[in-house]
This record gives structure tokens, sequence and C-alpha cells, in this order.
């Protein structure tokens, strides 16, 4: 790399600019003298002895000189001279700093190596090389004009069938503009305790509505929807960009989606190769002729070519369909997000700059988060979700039963409602500990004794705050889900509030508790009062829903839920054999 190259954002070759800076003990890159300067100033050397390498270790360090025979006087130094090296390391570099280079690693790298160099300009530059890799594709109001950091926020990560670099011949449709393959819509919670994986399958049967595209001419164009035809098309077909797929996640689950990442095949190929290596596990040796990937019973390492080809295959894994390679691209990820949070990552500068390279090459996202800032703020907010509170899941789905031979799949109305749900009202699919504060006893005791059976609970739901439509829904999760067939919808309240409360008279206790139980009612939300009379003239209890209500059948005092029954899931941390 030539001088007057360095100083360019675009020419900075960082792997060979980390330096340790011996006052902070933290990485920073070494910037050309012509390049402004960090203001904090760095010590200066003596000269080095004949055959020492100098600052950069190029080469042998050369002195100075005018005149042949005149020494070149030493220069004044402002304040106290520096400190003499210890002996046997004059001219060297000074001794790192483990403990405080391994801190400043162990922050920058669990965050998908956007914030790998933060110090100085040097840093800055290359965060500026890091956003002139990514693409970017202007979706207009299919997502969120902005990220924030304190509301909870959703990603459509899009993987296409697009042929880029070589070696990718054997999977695919040849030509294509790239179709939503791969799709995974990653909610991450307000708080940052959990999120959720969940893929969408892309022989899934939709609704794709008309789509806004904004043109290269800077034009605005409206592709027509499409309706009963497989999620995949909501991209490339008919000039479609990752808006329409946003859109069609939203037509389909009812779930906005804030943000955008798409990476074509090449991106498992250059991710892999940059952790050198993701650890997977098969049940059962594979040898499959069309993806040519062979693999021993057990664990193994993959990347590159091989990692493609894992994820890739329909023929090596359960009944050679979508949903199970779905379950082993799951499984692929989550192996992936270990790896690049391990020591072995974190503690190497080198691999965290591969990584930042091919992330970022490799990725196509919307306009607000395409600047180096958003990324930044993005991928420090991804990193303080623990690996165990990621879920995998994949949206519930049965046989298309328009078609003889299965060839699709639709979504099931029976379990889909309730994931969707959970997900839009920002409730994990794991447990999750919070400080809660310790109800008085009296309080508490509201909840223990005899429960009645559902069958014989009375209540009338009030509206008072949730969003619109909700005391219906509860009532119908409660008659047909929960057993409580004695509830009627009574309209709104007379006013919103803020929590839910259950008000009872003190011979409907056993009541109370039993529909407490079923809601997740804390004993502070349980209000001992009067009953009321039903539209049978019986006496009933009055259930009103407040703006804390989370959904049908989701628990108010739980920070997660009971996913349907028969759902598979995973999380990250799990080491799962795919079969």
């Amino acid at each position: 790399m030539d001088a007057q190259g360095r100083g360019r954002a675009d020419d900075i070759d960082p792997a060979d600019q980390w330096v340790l800076n011996p006052r902070t003990g933290e990485y920073e890159l070494r910037m050309p003298s012509s390049a402004p300067q960090p203001g904090v100033p760095k010590p200066r050397r003596s000269a080095p002895d004949e055959g020492d390498t100098g600052a950069g270790g190029d080469g042998p360090a050369r002195r100075r000189t005018t005149a042949p025979g005149r020494d070149v006087p030493a220069q004044r130094r402002r304040g106290p001279a520096p400190e003499e090296p210890a002996p046997g390391r004059r001219g060297r570099r000074p001794a790192k700093k483990k403990s405080t280079g391994r801190k400043v690693l162990l922050w920058t790298g669990g965050t998908t190596a956007f914030v790998v160099l933060v110090a100085g300009v040097g840093g800055y530059l290359y965060l500026k090389h890091l956003e002139g890799n990514v693409s970017t594709t202007d979706v207009g109001s299919a997502g969120s004009s902005s990220f924030s950091k304190d509301e909870a926020f959703n990603i459509l990560i899009i993987g296409t069938d697009k042929r880029t670099g070589e070696g990718n011949e054997g999977y695919g449709d040849a030509g294509s503009v790239g179709h939503a393959d791969t799709n995974i819509l990653l909610h991450v919670s307000k708080d940052r305790s959990n999120a959720t994986a969940l893929s969408i399958p892309r022989d899934l049967i939709v609704d794709i509505p008309d789509c806004p595209t904004t043109q290269e001419d800077g034009t605005e164009k409206v592709v027509p929807g499409q309706q009963g035809v497989r999620f995949n098309r909501s991209l490339g077909e008919s000039g479609r960009d990752a808006g329409c797929t946003m859109r069609t996640v939203k037509e389909t689950t009812g779930i906005s989606v804030d943000h955008f990442m798409m990476a074509d095949f090449n991106a498992v190929k250059t991710l892999t190769t940059a952790v050198d290596g993701v650890e997977v596990c098969v049940e059962h040796a594979v040898d499959d002729k069309k993806s040519k990937l062979v693999l021993p019973a057990g664990k193994s390492k993959v990347e590159g070519e091989r990692a493609l080809a894992f994820v890739r295959t329909r023929h090596a894994f359960g009944n050679e369909g979508d949903l199970d390679r779905i379950k082993v691209q799951q499984q692929f990820l989550g192996s992936l997000m270990r790896k690049m949070s391990s020591s072995d990552t974190l503690t190497s500068p080198t691999k965290l700059v591969k990584l930042a390279e091919a992330a970022t090459k490799a990725l196509t996202v919307d306009k607000p988060i395409g600047n180096v800032g958003t990324l930044k703020d993005m991928a420090l907010e991804l990193k303080k979700v623990p690996t165990k509170n990621i879920t995998f899941a994949t949206v519930p789905v049965k046989d298309n039963p328009a078609e003889k031979i299965p060839a699709t799949v639709v979504v099931d109305e029976a379990k889909a409602p309730q994931v969707f749900s959970m997900v839009q009202n920002d409730v994990s699919f794991t447990e999750v500990k919070q400080q809660q504060k310790k109800e008085a006893a009296a309080v508490a005791a509201r909840l223990q004794g005899t429960k009645s059976d559902p069958s014989d609970v009375r209540v009338r739901i009030l509206n008072g705050g949730a969003v619109s439509g909700s005391a219906g829904k509860e009532l119908l999760y409660l008659q047909t889900e929960a057993g409580v067939t004695k509830s009627e919808n009574a309209g709104n309240a007379p006013a919103e509030v803020a929590k839910t409360t259950l008000e009872y008279a003190p011979d409907q206790a056993d009541q109370a508790r039993a529909l407490a139980d079923i809601l997740g009612l804390s004993g502070a939300a349980m209000k001992p009062g009067q009953s009321v009379t039903n539209s049978q003239g019986l006496p009933t209890m009055t259930l009103t829903l407040g703006k804390d209500f989370k959904g049908a059948g989701v628990k108010l005092d739980a920070t997660s839920a009971k996913a349907p029954e028969g759902m598979d899931k995973s999380t990250a941390d799990q080491v799962q054999c795919a079969s």
C-alpha cells in the first residue's frame, strides 16, 4: 500500500494497521503522518540502535543526517522526558497489556463486527470504509424512517437465491434476479432481554400487496400485487424490491417490519471463512450428490463452499423438504452466533476485521440503517441479547389443502395467530428473569386458595384502553381455548385504565382465582368489590382490559408465554444435530 493511499478510507488495509496504544491499552489504526491525528499525544521513543526495527517493524531504522559527518541535534521536548525503557527492551514496542486489550476486544466483539474499530481518527475512517461496503435500497413507507435504541424493533433478514461469486452454479435458478429464498423475521425486545427469529417458509402461500418501488431515476412505480402465490415471489419478480417483501410480511402476519438486511449465497461462504469455520452436527453421515455435501456422523467444521452446501441441501435431512431445511439453517445460525461471540473470535483483531469486511460487503439494507452510526447502534443493541434467550421458530403452517400432492404450505390459523400476537406484543418465547416488586402479604393472598372449574366462571369483559377489538378477541380465546364459556363482551369501559383489573364479590373468590390463573393476573390486579349482573341476570365478575393488555391468550404477568402445542423451537445457545 502506498503512502498516499493509506490516508483514504477506501484504501485502508486494516489488517496491517492494527497497533496497541501503550498509553490507553486499546487497539488503534496506525495513521500516516499526513493524516489528521487524534488529540491524545503519543509517547516518543529514542532512536533505535543499529539493526533494530522501526515503529512499523518493516525493516532497519534509519538515522537522520544533514551533511556528512554532522549528526542531527536532538529535538527539544516540551514537558518531562519520557521514562527510560526497561533494560533489554530499548527501541521495541512496550509489552502488551493483555487484560486491558482483551476487555476492549470483548466489548467490541459481539456486535457483528460493525464496531470493532472505535478509537481515534483511524477507527472513524475505517467505519466509514465499512459503510461504503454496504448497499442500500429505498423502501419508502414499507419500513421505519429511523432506528430507535429505546424501542423494540423488527428486522427482516432475507437470503436470496441470486448467484454471485464463483462456485455457486449448483444453487438457485440460473439468471435469477434474487427471490426471497430464506426469510427470518428477527424481533428484538424493548428491554433487550430476548429476541425471536421467526422463519417464514419460501413456499408459504400468501397474498402479495401492491408495492410502490423507487426506480433508479428516483421515480416511483407501483408493482401490482398477486393473490395466492408463494412468498418467495415477493422479491425480484416484476421488479419487486425488499420493501415488497416487508409489506408481504405485514399482510401475512400483521407484524410491522422496521428494517431489512439482505444477502445472497456468497455471504455464507465469506462469513464462515472470516471466522475460520462453523461447527455443525449431523446424526447420520451425509453424502448428497446434488449439493456435493459430504459429512461424517457427528460434529464437523464447515466453511466456504461446504458451509453453503450445508445450509442449501434439501436432500440430506428429514423428508427433503423446505421446512426441514429451515430447521438445519436455524441450527447453523445458532452455531454461527456462538462462534462470532466466542473468545477465539473476540480476542483476534484480524478475525474481527475479516468479519466486519465480509458482513458489510455481503449486506444490502434499507436507507435509514445504511449509515455507519446507525449500524453501530443497532449492532450494540443486538449485542445485549443473551444467546440463551434468542429463540428460533417457524411460522406454524400446514399442507396446502388445495393440492393433491403437497408442494406448498398455508398458515395454520389455529396456531399462528398466537405466535404473531406474541411477537407483536413483545412477549418472549423463553423464560426471562426480571425484577418484580413483592406484593404485600394481603394482596398475594388473593391468589391462594381453591379455584373453580373454568366452566363455572362467569365474567363480562370491558375494553378499558387496549387495542380496538381486544375484548372480542379475548372473549373468543376464553370460550374456545380456556373453557370459560359463561363469558360475554360488554363493550367499552367508562374510562381508560393503565392496568387490567378483575373486580369480584367475596363469594366469587374461587372464580376470580381460576380466571387469574388463566389470564396471568397478579394479586394486585384482583379487586375485591361487588359483582354485577350479566345479560342472563346472573351475578358476574368484571374484567377490564387496560393498556397493558398484550393480546388474546397472552398472560399479563408473564415475561414469557407458552408457544402453541407442537411448535418446534430452539435457542441460539443449544447445540443440536441435524437429522
